[in-house]
């Protein structure tokens, strides 16, 4: 997949408490925040905004890492490309103290910036109420986004923070146990949280779906997928549901997860009103 000039997505500039962002919208209906894994926003995750855009939603993507719309694939730009794609966002997400790697049971700073970004864009774009859709490094932002009445319909892909290296960081996920708290409030009151992952990744281990299925019970509704059903084309051991190791054909297990996320979304910010 060639680099994607995201053409069709306004760029715009958010700001809240000093911290700016850029940020990249389409469509028109109740706002989507959808935060990108690392490398950025890949040709592959705009593919899956577009989709999130075409049921009836705008899909709103800040761009917190990477070069927006750089293909992280060896075959656009060789090897040494890809490397330094990948390095620059991993530079940036390192050094910049909005982002928490390692630490167990800590909401990351830049959770603020991204919750003030639900609140503008539910504002401006009305609905019940924002969606929200973290992948990997993101992952769990979209469940610590949840502490806001506002965010309906929060979902988990791949989440893989804290960065599973001791026990403890594998069963953990970065929110703060306060926020936890607030979420699991919620949860006891009819929000539902969907998380996705591959049962042999390692960078999303059991014991983290354990703990969320713990602490928010039948609210938390786990969607776990063989290896067998990953895109054998993806450029990484089976990780990206939605984008990298995608097979995106009816019937396909990744696919009935997509459409499962897509249903979230229509079922908590398009349902239908009664007809007067």
């Amino acid at each position: 997949m060639p680099d994607d000039a995201l053409t069709d997505f306004v760029r715009e500039r958010f700001t809240h408490e000093g911290r700016t962002h850029v940020v990249l919208r389409s469509g028109t209906g109740p706002a989507v925040i959808v935060m990108a894994e690392i490398p950025g926003i890949t040709p592959k995750v705009a593919q899956f905004a577009r989709r999130v855009r075409d049921i009836g939603c705008t899909v709103v993507l800040p761009d917190l890492f990477g070069i927006a719309g750089r293909d992280p694939d060896p075959k656009e730009h060789g090897w040494a490309g890809a490397a330094t794609t990948g390095m620059r966002a991993m530079f940036q997400v390192c050094v910049r103290r909005e982002f928490t790697t390692l630490a167990a049971g800590r909401t990351s700073p830049v959770v603020t910036w991204l919750r003030a970004l639900a609140v503008r864009e539910h504002e401006r774009c009305g609905g019940p109420g924002v969606g929200a859709l973290g992948m990997c490094f993101t992952g769990g932002y979209a469940l610590a986004m949840a502490t806001d009445d506002r965010l309906l319909a929060p979902v988990l892909c791949q989440p893989s923070l804290p960065l599973a290296v001791t026990a403890r960081n594998r069963r953990s996920i970065d929110i703060s146990p306060n926020d936890l708290r607030t979420v699991q409030e919620r949860c006891a009151t009819g929000l539902t949280v969907l998380g996705l992952r591959f049962r042999s990744d390692r960078l999303v281990p059991d014991e983290r779906f354990a703990l969320l299925r713990d602490k928010l019970g039948d609210s938390f509704v786990a969607v776990e997928l063989d290896d067998s059903a990953a895109n054998p084309d993806g450029l990484l051991p089976p990780h990206s549901v939605l984008t990298e190791h995608l097979v995106d054909e009816p019937g396909e297990p990744t696919r009935q997860a997509l459409d499962q996320v897509l249903e979230h979304f229509r079922q908590r910010l398009l349902a239908p009103t009664e007809a007067p």
